[in-house]
């Protein structure tokens, strides 16, 4: 019997999607935009105390080889050729701190993930440093000074792991964010492996000039990390070299490919949404929520708590775009966090449908500021609360109060934004995997009180990553020019309740996000912990009707 004839789709493009929870390979037709197919593996995070968040840097590379390797087997049983792969882009978790040997190819620590807050007194002496009147960290890199950034979580890791500091004084050592560790390893590791970054990247690590794009001596001074150890700064739509066999692995079914498309996800996901004008916008709802607002070729600084970061430079004679950004430390954990930690959903998926049964939070308020809290406060002492319980709250009530909370933390950027941009958005387009959940998607318009606009395919910052690479100078098989891009179907979900009830919803919210600051303090290290006193009736609350009777009288003997 002959075999039978592989279908012929013209130039395909693929894209790593390298995430805080999981990891992802899609492949896109790069004439139609379509998604032919793709696997994903979820990722572990690990907590070795409190307030830490870490990743093994090897199990993210594995889990790329068998998601490339995975997807590929789909395409071969769809009858795909995958020898139309002519390109691959990466998109990652930005932020997210790895070091590692180049001599030995092994990284020297685990990764330190961007909502790891162990260096909060790293950035409190450093902040002492700064004059008063001339923060040049932020009006050189556009962001203040935070545990969020890679700078502090490297001084972290030079100060603290004997096997860092041992391999950068014998020129051993390499730093990079999750995309640099990825290319390297994925051109070759030991055997000539590309160490670069590109500008989105590098404008997340607080050591990039974002007006000159490049590092900029006197922030790495600043922070005493030597320029030796960082990588080579590109544009996000360039070869930077080939897919390279892994033998170890049995992992080689796209050697030769170029990888020419590098973004940090929020910025793929801009490109991916394209909003390639000044004032478009996008949300992206995954581990956490990041709302972007294209600027264009000029930096907007805030006023409001907001960040000005790289958009994207989509080529190197490019011009470099750039955008402000408000950052949601916590939108998809939280649910994660309600299956993981409490328990009381056994997959993600569930929180719909218990969210469905009441269709109110029944004054239940739910602030998950598990890592202090991000845009517009930047307050690192806040700390996660749930209020308003009575003896009638239950699972479902505290599942809807989650939803909300996501859909409250985006209405304080859009605030902001608008404050900021002068101009009022008149919707929003949103992106991710929370966004297959209706009831989240309505709620998101009633608290904003505009429509809410999603593509019909929400892989969007795979997507993006997809066109940066395939319309790269020596690839060129994605047009970026607007009348080539594809249309989008779009679903719309407009605001069903009144503005006044919306604005009272909102008001208390804002009450509550003032009740879960200032709970680590300085004496945070000893017996009475106001952290530990604020977890500790959040679990007895939820799982026990008996305890909300007598919380008051019980939680205040608690030592």
């Amino acid at each position: 019997m002959a075999a039978a004839k592989k279908a012929v789709l013209g130039p395909l493009v693929g894209a790593v999607d390298q995430g805080t929870s999981s990891t992802r390979f899609l492949v896109f037709n790069s004439k139609t935009a379509e998604l032919l197919s793709h696997h994903q593996v979820e990722i572990k995070q690990e907590f070795p105390k409190e307030g830490w968040v870490e990743q093994d840097p090897k199990e993210i590379l594995m889990s790329v080889y068998e998601c490339i390797e995975k997807t590929c087997e789909k395409l071969e049983q769809l009858n795909i050729d995958i020898s139309n792969i002519k390109a691959i882009g990466v998109s990652n978790q930005r932020e997210t701190t790895v070091v590692w040997d180049k001599i030995t190819g092994e990284p020297l620590y685990n990764a330190v993930v961007w909502l790891d807050l162990r260096t909060q007194s790293t950035v409190e002496n450093l902040s002492k440093r700064i004059p008063g009147n001339n923060n040049f960290v932020k009006s050189k890199t556009g962001l203040p000074l935070s545990t969020y950034f890679s700078a502090v979580k490297v001084r972290w890791l030079l100060d603290n792991v004997k096997e860092v500091q041992k391999a950068v004084e014998e020129d051993r050592a390499l730093f990079g964010t999750i995309d640099s560790w990825l290319i390297w390893s994925l051109t070759g590791g030991t055997n000539g492996g590309v160490h670069c970054t590109d500008v989105t990247n590098a404008s997340r690590t607080m050591l990039f000039n974002i007006h000159s794009l490049q590092w900029d001596k006197e922030l790495c001074d600043f922070f005493g990390i030597p320029m030796k150890i960082l990588p080579n700064v590109r544009s996000s739509s360039e070869i930077y070299g080939l897919m390279k066999i892994s033998h170890s692995l049995k992992a080689g079914s796209l050697e030769g490919v170029p990888i020419s498309g590098c973004l940090g996800d929020q910025s793929a996901a801009l490109v991916g949404q394209m909003c390639f004008r000044d004032g478009q916008a996008k949300n992206t709802y995954g581990t956490g929520c990041f709302l972007l607002c294209n600027t264009g070729r000029k930096c907007v600084f805030s006023e409001h708590g907001l960040l000005t970061t790289v958009a994207y430079k989509l080529g190197r004679d490019k011009p470099v775009y750039y955008a402000l950004e408000g950052s949601v430390a916590i939108a998809g954990a939280v649910i994660r966090w309600l299956r993981d930690n409490l328990g009381i959903i056994r997959s993600s998926d569930e929180i719909e449908k218990l969210a469905k049964e009441v269709g109110t939070s029944y004054g239940c308020y739910f602030v998950p500021a598990f890592s202090g809290l991000y845009a517009p406060y930047w307050e690192p002492s806040a700390r996660g609360i749930i209020c308003g319980l009575t003896q009638f709250t239950n699972k479902c009530h505290i599942a809807f109060a989650a939803l909300e909370a996501v859909c409250f933390q985006t209405r304080e950027i859009l605030d902001a934004m608008n404050r900021d941009c002068g101009i009022p958005l008149s919707h929003l387009q949103v992106d991710g995997g929370m966004t297959n959940n209706k009831i989240l998607m309505q709620l998101q318009a009633d608290i904003l009180y505009i429509p809410v606009v999603k593509p019909s395919m929400p892989e969007t910052t795979a997507l993006g990553a997809a066109m940066a690479a395939g319309a790269a100078e020596g690839v060129g098989v994605w047009s970026l020019e607007p009348e080539d891009l594809s249309a989008v179907t779009m679903e719309r979900f407009e605001p069903q309740i009144n503005a006044e009830e919306s604005e009272i919803r909102y008001s208390t919210w804002k009450k509550a996000v003032m009740k879960s600051m200032g709970w680590v303090t300085t004496e945070s290290s000893q017996s009475g912990d106001p952290s530990i006193f604020c977890s500790l009736p959040l679990g007895f609350f939820i799982m026990s009707s008996m305890v909300m009777l007598i919380g008051a009288r019980y939680i205040s003997g608690i030592p």
